[in-house]
């Protein structure tokens, strides 16, 4: 009998269940995945912790938890193809915005399916797509240029990561806030460091002027914090060239783009960015930072750990 992680109503973690589970076999568009890696995100425990508007009331309990997994695919339903061409059973295959990827196998549309950069790990593939979508999608809503300097903030983190990344494959130049402990990280990936906290809009400014990267011209929130926010419209007019994954009432109140792939748009454009960001990892051009790993008995453990803050890199559960 296969496991997997649910929440039997609103609550944290340590109110969710690992419970038995028979997934269906696969229909026609159906593939049944050997999950080898699943990756941890914020949005697994956000998203059933309360409700946030009266479509709350809407849930049907209980909800299985996790949006994207790693694995093999051990059936296949008639017909069927995945995103990335022809499958097989045995062929290694990341899913992504399915709904519960922290079990040991599920079944899935095959429209969520693609295969596996050879790049990665499990553990890593398990964490590319979620972050590396809403990364190009930040991107794309500024509308970032070759030659164009962009100010990130929270750069270190995993949609940081995933941007300072991409930022260099388009020729931007990114100035990333991160706590000086994890410079390196940001330098890793192409950036140019500089401390949050007070002063941070005259550090951004010195950090350009001394890379000879010339005026900000946009401005990407991964960090949420007021200071975030209040830098990014500080230093960039436009408020069409702001955007924010994390302070949606800042964004509503000042007039800027607040993006969540819960939004139709977002959702949109982030099935569409799989493809190109597998064939990204598979070339070797966009890599995963990995933390470490958890038992997948051990979930909400890894949403705690995460809950802590700065953990170094994507977290994944191990089946």
């Amino acid at each position: 009998m296969e496991r997997h992680w649910i929440a039997p109503a609103w609550g944290p973690p340590q109110t969710w269940r690992f419970v038995e589970t028979e997934p269906p076999p696969p229909g026609p568009g159906e593939v049944t995945i050997r999950v080898r890696a699943a990756g941890v995100n914020p949005a697994d425990a956000k998203h059933v912790a309360a409700p946030r508007s009266s479509s709350g009331a809407d849930v049907r309990w209980p909800v299985p938890i996790g949006y994207e997994v790693s694995g093999v695919i051990e059936a296949i339903g008639p017909s069927t193809g995945i995103i990335t061409g022809e499958a097989s059973v045995g062929d290694e295959v990341i899913a992504f915005r399915v709904r519960g990827g922290y079990a040991t196998a599920l079944t899935v549309p095959a429209d969520k399916v693609l295969h596996k950069p050879s790049t990665l790990t499990h553990a890593e593939a398990a964490n590319l797509l979620l972050a590396g979508t809403t990364a190009a999608e930040m991107l794309a809503v500024v509308d970032a240029a070759e030659g164009e300097t962009v100010l990130l903030h929270a750069a270190s983190g995993a949609v940081g990561a995933s941007v300072l990344q991409q930022a260099a494959l388009r020729g931007v130049t990114v100035i990333g806030t991160a706590s000086p402990a994890r410079f390196d990280e940001v330098r890793r990936f192409g950036g140019i460091p500089v401390a949050y906290g007070p002063g941070l809009s005259q550090r951004v400014r010195d950090a350009a002027s001394q890379a000879h990267a010339g005026r900000l011209a946009a401005a990407l929130d991964a960090a949420g914090t007021d200071e975030a926010v209040d830098v990014s419209l500080e230093l960039i007019p436009d408020r069409g060239r702001v955007v924010t994954v994390a302070a949606a009432a800042r964004a509503a109140q000042h007039g800027f783009h607040a993006i969540a792939g819960s939004q139709p748009d977002s959702a949109r454009f982030r099935d569409a960015a799989r493809a190109r960001l597998v064939d990204l990892a598979e070339r070797g051009l966009l890599t995963v930072p990995l933390a470490r790993t958890f038992p997948l008995a051990h979930a909400p453990d890894a949403l705690g750990f995460l809950g802590q803050g700065h953990p170094g890199g994507k977290l994944a559960l191990i089946p």
